[in-house]
């Protein structure tokens, strides 16, 4: 068993059979196939999962770098691998010049994970910006190119999340096309404050990046998944019944119909900020994000979770849904059943 701590942000003290850094998509499909009738796991950084126990299997880590850009008259495309860092990537193009992903910064992971969640901040989606997503068939060896409506984007979900894509396939590059004729987006928390006349991505950039950093712990200090549960959505009928109990309540309407509710302020409502479960406790300064605070074991992060979800449930009747994946020694669990 090979120690997996250092590959994934939560730090929990558990182990893999195998652990394989991966260069090509040659080297991925060779592996795969190698490691075949046991337990096989492609991870990005590991900022998005929480082991529950140690995986029998192997764990193979993305590490494919390149970017090509080239443009035309109206956009910026790039093709870009999927072991990029994310952060990396979106400093690259401010620095560039290509505008469109500074609303993203800081969102820990690499590129080749960002559309399995549709990851997204300050109203911006992965969604906005794709172009297209290559994904490997580790069946067959296949390389098969979805298109932006074929990947089915949805709330911190996409078409990698469901069969048969969320197994024996590989995202290994994606394409951004941003657009020359740029429009900032400014409509969440203190970017709204900036002027959209004369406003430049850098400034967003960095406006983006200090208060993540004033909000979101260091997972090098306290291990961390980012944000633990997903914004929940409620129907008319029950946003009308809590903006009459809550009138502060932030709430954001959607196109359809529903109300999209922040679980952050749902759970800070509750006074959880610094409730601790063992090893585990809610983030001091954003109730969003579970630390694992002292040498947390994965049962204790679990607990925890369970325990968040019971008070959100007990006084607004709104279950949060977690938006970290779930890893048993087999592979992924339904994450929402295990905290119920």
């Amino acid at each position: 068993m090979q120690n997996l701590q250092p590959f994934h942000t939560f730090a929990l003290p558990v182990r893999a059979h195998a652990i394989v850094e991966i260069r090509s998509a040659e080297q991925l499909l060779h592996a795969w196939q190698n490691h075949a009738g046991q337990p096989r796991l492609l991870l990005g950084q590991g900022s998005n999962v929480l082991f529950l126990s140690d995986f029998n299997g192997a764990v193979l880590l993305n590490r494919i770098k390149g970017i090509q850009h080239h443009q035309d008259t109206k956009y910026h495309y790039l093709h870009v691998n999927g072991g990029e860092n994310w952060h990396d990537l979106v400093t690259f193009c401010v620095e560039q010049g290509y505008n469109g992903l500074e609303n993203l910064a800081l969102i820990p992971g690499c590129a080749g994970t960002a559309p399995i969640q549709n990851i997204g901040a300050y109203g911006v989606e992965f969604d906005d910006v794709c172009d297209y997503v290559e994904v490997l068939d580790l069946k067959c060896g296949q390389t098969q190119r979805f298109s932006r409506e074929e990947c089915r984007f949805g709330y911190r979900d996409s078409i990698f999340k469901h069969a048969p894509y969320h197994q024996d396939y590989a995202i290994i590059a994606i394409g951004l096309k941003l657009a020359k004729n740029w429009q900032p987006q400014l409509a969440y928390g203190s970017l709204a404050q900036l002027d959209p006349q004369t406003v430049t991505a850098k400034q967003i950039y960095d406006e983006v990046c200090r208060v993540r950093r004033s909000k979101l712990p260091d997972p090098n200090e306290f291990g961390n998944a980012g944000s633990f549960f997903k914004n929940p959505s409620v129907g008319q009928t029950q946003y009308q019944q809590l903006i009459a109990a809550y009138p502060n309540m932030p709430a954001f309407p959607q196109a359809d119909g529903t109300v999209k509710l922040a679980a952050g302020w749902l759970i800070d409502q509750c006074g959880l900020k610094g409730y601790q479960i063992g090893g585990a406790a809610v983030h001091q300064q954003q109730a969003l994000v579970l630390i694992n605070r002292d040498h947390a074991q994965a049962q204790d992060i679990l607990a925890l979770a369970r325990y968040v979800r019971q008070q959100v449930l007990q006084r607004f009747s709104v279950a949060l849904q977690p938006e970290v994946r779930f890893f048993n020694a087999d592979g992924e669990i339904d994450s929402e059943q295990a905290i119920r």
